[in-house]
């Protein structure tokens, strides 16, 4: 079935399991599975919310079953379902672990990789790639999936899309460490995945989608690059290109939705939900021309988005926007940081936000990115103690569903 822009959602979330005591990722995930469903599956319908494995055998994917057009009680709902799974992890000394990334993981040692279903696209990706590093193995994301009925609704959709994601890290950052150590990036998950397909850059171009607008010129300017490219390492056929396309924003013309996959996972999915909820707010008042028309978003390049993407993946909601062009079109006139952009788009769609989600975003645009906020609790000690205590703390935010204070 088919929807019109922002009729439905379909939302996705990330988490890694890892042991309670030591966090060490735990490849458990089939195990899990198993409890739940009595025999192994790599699929669970658990009412609203489905459970499913992904690349590596540590990393649990929770999603909305079917696209949903209720998201102000969403995040209960993931809620319900993250504190059953730890229940279920309980005879394994587990739990779920937020943020996007594990700060102690080293995936050349510690990556496994589902061996079940789909273990031939799996292992072919990792012939190609090698997916024990950062990029495939460490990484935890949101997706939102929105809708559209045509290429009329898909051209509107994707150039309010493209113009958003640059700036979306300023809201979800939550990467800061790798191994122990801080990366300089508050977004380390978005920085590995610049160049994680380098062997074949078709694939993820420059992240920002290129200036397409139609499913012909999709097909022609996007899938056929990468098929071409795919070609001489996928013998066998297994590959699709919806799949393998890795860009920030993907088209599903499959299921006529545009997939975000820039967002870094929260500490609870009640920040993820209010996330979501803003990012969709923002891209209705794009859509509407009040602010700007279709034609000027549609100019925009990747090349240019991309230069703004890259410094707002190093310093999130900190990062100084100096394209005086860029800031226009939110109404800005003087240099300013992404965390006044997101003051300025909420200030416009507030109204259309429930209470609950309005009191996370405004404490999300106070107090900074998770990211930020990691690392003011470390307070500078990257030692493996304070790391796993504070982390830790990030683990009781996801089994509470309650956000990160510091």
């Amino acid at each position: 079935m088919k929807y019109h822009l922002f009729e439905v959602f379909g939302i996705e979330l990330e988490y890694m399991l890892v042991r309670k005591r030591s966090l060490k990722v735990n490849p458990i995930v089939d195990q899990l599975l198993t409890k739940k469903n009595g025999s192994l599956t790599a699929d669970i319908d658990n009412g609203q919310i489905e459970w499913s494995n992904e690349l590596v055998a540590h990393v649990l994917e929770l999603k909305t079953n079917g696209p949903t057009a209720k998201l102000k009680d969403l995040d209960k709902l993931f809620a319900e379902n993250i504190q059953e799974i730890n229940s279920l992890l309980e005879e394994f000394d587990t739990l779920l672990l937020p943020s996007a990334s594990h700060p102690l993981m080293q995936p050349e040692r510690e990556t496994q990789l589902w061996k079940h279903s789909y273990s031939k696209v799996y292992a072919l990706y990792n012939r190609i790639f090698d997916c024990s590093g950062h990029g495939w193995s460490n990484v935890q994301s949101m997706h939102i999936n929105l809708p559209f009925y045509n290429d009329a609704e898909f051209e509107r959709l994707h150039a309010a899309v493209r113009i958003l994601l640059p700036i979306i890290p300023g809201l979800s950052a939550s990467s800061p460490i790798f191994e122990g150590k801080t990366t300089g990036f508050k977004d380390s998950r978005l920085e590995v995945y610049k160049t994680n397909q380098k062997e074949i850059p078709q694939m993820t171009g420059k992240v920002i989608p290129e200036q397409v607008f139609s499913k012909t010129d999709y097909y022609q300017r996007i899938f056929k690059p990468i098929n071409a490219a795919i070609k001489p390492f996928d013998t066998e056929n297994i590959l699709d290109h919806h799949f393998l396309n890795s860009r920030g924003a993907i088209a599903r013309f499959d299921r006529s939705a545009v997939e975000i996959r820039v967002i870094d996972i929260q500490e609870c999915p009640a920040a993820d939900i209010a996330i979501a909820v803003i990012i969709i707010e923002s891209l209705k008042l794009l859509i509407s021309g009040e602010w700007i028309a279709l034609e000027e978003l549609k100019k925009w390049h990747e090349d240019d988005l991309f230069e703004i993407f890259n410094s707002v993946i190093r310093d999130a909601e900190e990062t100084k926007i100096k394209n005086g062009y860029f800031l226009a079109i939110f109404g800005i006139k003087e240099d300013t940081s992404v965390k006044q952009i997101w003051k300025k788009l909420y200030e416009r769609v507030q109204s259309q936000i429930s209470t609950k989600h309005q009191h996370t975003i405004e404490y999300i645009l106070m107090n900074g990115s998770l990211s930020t906020r990691i690392l003011h609790k470390l307070e500078g000690n990257f030692s493996e103690e304070k790391i796993k205590k504070v982390y830790a703390e990030l683990g009781v935010c996801l089994a509470k569903n309650q956000l990160f204070k510091v």
